[in-house]
């Protein structure tokens, strides 16, 4: 069953939060487990819809698995890159250099939307230690950007297809609460958009200061291969079991 819905909520003082439109596909009644899910670069939360049957999460015990997908909208903003063409963004990519001129305003932006959202979740009854964030591409790199920082332990973090934003700060923006908590890195070694060297950076620099890590590499280019959605199936379930 699935649903587009609006995530509302109040945000701390002087924060610009407005509600954010998603996505929500729950695999079994009254959902202990949540992922939130963001799409990359001009896709929209549908863009992931159709991997949660493919998950087969509906076929697992539907006490401890039943989960909430949640997969929202990013903000409709001009992309530089793109020509300054409006489109659905977490943030503005303002040259081929991801790692440089980084738009630091749209960042937190998003990260205060996905902040909410984990904060909407422990209001309908889901532990934060049962949320997974994930995300693709720019997507991935707000879901780690978020969860590496958050003040209190998640269940996992997905990370496909991404990068680091800010790797100079990680150290000394690591919360504890999350220093160990498990990570999945997927990425394609013939990725066009964001190389696999940037993939194998994030792993390196996590694993570099303790973190757990997972990291799978598949020949496919900025995309998602059945082989991948098998083995983040399986991580999944570990986690959320």
């Amino acid at each position: 069953m699935s649903d587009t819905i609006s995530a509302t909520g109040t945000a701390a003082a002087g924060s610009a939060w407005k509600p954010v439109d998603c996505v929500e596909v729950n695999t079994g009644a009254d959902p202990r487990n949540a992922v939130i899910w963001l799409h990359g670069l001009g896709a929209d939360g549908h863009d992931f819809e159709p991997l949660v049957p493919m998950l087969g999460m509906d076929r697992l015990d539907a006490t401890r698995f039943a989960t909430r997908f949640i997969f929202p909208h990013a903000p409709v903003r001009p992309v530089t890159l793109n020509g300054g063409m409006a489109m659905r963004a977490w943030y503005d990519i303002r040259g081929m250099d991801v790692a440089r001129d980084q738009d630091g305003a749209g960042i937190a932006h998003s990260a205060g939307l996905v902040s909410e959202l984990i904060r909407r979740e422990t209001e309908r009854g889901v532990s934060e230690s049962r949320i997974v964030l994930a995300g693709f591409s720019q997507g991935g790199a707000i879901a780690a950007h978020v969860g590496l920082r958050h003040p209190r332990k998640l269940a996992g973090l997905l990370i496909l297809s991404a990068y680091l934003l800010y790797p100079e700060r990680l150290a000394a923006e690591l919360n504890p609460a999350n220093a160990a908590t498990e990570v999945f890195i997927g990425h394609g070694t013939l990725d066009p958009m964001v190389p696999v060297s940037m993939g194998r950076v994030l792993a390196r620099q996590l694993r570099e200061l303790g973190m757990p890590v997972t990291s799978r590499e598949y020949l496919m280019p900025h995309a998602v291969i059945p082989e991948e959605i098998a083995d983040i199936a399986a991580w999944l379930a570990a986690r959320l079991g």
